[in-house]
């Protein structure tokens, strides 16, 4: 394959706190794999910071990833997005792109392919989904809640009051969704639930698999595994984490600025895959 643009060799992940990121692991271990020169940092860059970044880039970037508070504040900076940085207002991945004699910066939403892609490995049709939080990771599992194939999402918050995007999602999304406080937890069995809160968060809760089939996808990866994970899986159930997530996200990643599209396969991705998830200490595939 011809890499375009080959002068442009540089990417990084930004955000605030970064400096914990596994994102330079796993891009480091894929363009190995792939054989490219490219390199890939991290920047510490806060919430009003990311215009001044972007302005002082030079010709060598060909892209960023990008984490909270970023995934939105970079949205108004897009000249291209994609269909689901348009329905969500979140995007992870910048690609700059030479269109005649101006760059562009294209938008992309890794996210919701970073939930779906583990589970449609572990064979796992939900029929309901249950998503625990309420921030920006909330609306990809969601999103990725209807791909799999759930018909009606229970939402758990500790403040419902604050569920109107995501219930604004769920209509745009044509899928039924019901708010419910996390006191609602105790005694409610899940076949597919996605936790989107911190590492550690939600070991206080109660987290029951509905039966072996079950899984837990616990977007933490630092600690793991969290008590949280543990207890479902002393249970019966299945569990994923945010190792997983992480890695099919910056696969993604890599398909948009390789490519320019992030559903376009890399030359032996199964190789990449394998290279990424044993160099953060992944099996090299996930089991079903």
């Amino acid at each position: 394959m011809e890499y375009s643009h080959p002068h442009r060799t540089r990417l990084a992940v930004l955000g605030s706190p970064i400096a914990h990121s596994l994102s330079p692991t796993l891009h480091a271990a894929a363009y190995d794999a792939l054989g490219v020169g490219w390199t890939y940092g991290r920047h510490e860059v806060a919430s009003g910071g990311l215009d001044a970044f972007v302005a002082g880039l030079g010709p060598e970037w060909r892209g960023l990833s990008l984490t909270m508070p970023l995934k939105r504040d970079v949205v108004p900076m897009l000249d291209r997005t994609t269909p689901l940085v348009d329905a969500l207002g979140v995007a992870n991945t910048v690609a700059f792109r030479q269109e005649g004699d101006r760059v562009v910066l294209a938008g992309a939403n890794t996210d919701v392919e970073g939930i779906v892609r583990p589970v449609e490995a572990l064979g796992h049709v939900p029929g309901q989904a249950s998503v625990l939080g309420g921030g920006a990771t909330a609306a990809s599992a969601l999103t990725a809640a209807v791909r799999l194939g759930a018909v009606d999402v229970r939402l758990f918050l500790r403040d419902t009051a604050k569920a109107g995007a995501l219930v604004d999602l769920a209509v745009r999304l044509g899928v039924t969704l019901e708010v419910l406080p996390v006191s609602a937890l105790p005694g409610t069995r899940h076949g597919f639930l996605v936790s989107t809160l911190p590492g550690g968060a939600a070991d206080s809760l109660e987290l029951l698999p509905s039966g072996p089939d079950a899984v837990l996808f616990d977007v933490a990866y630092e600690p793991w595994p969290t008590v949280a994970a543990s207890r479902w899986a002393a249970a019966g159930g299945r569990v994923l984490n945010g190792l997983d997530m992480l890695t099919e996200q910056a696969i993604g990643q890599i398909r948009f600025f390789l490519t320019g599209d992030q559903d376009e396969l890399l030359p032996d991705e199964s190789a990449v895959r394998r290279a990424m998830r044993r160099s953060v200490g992944l099996p090299d595939a996930i089991a079903g």
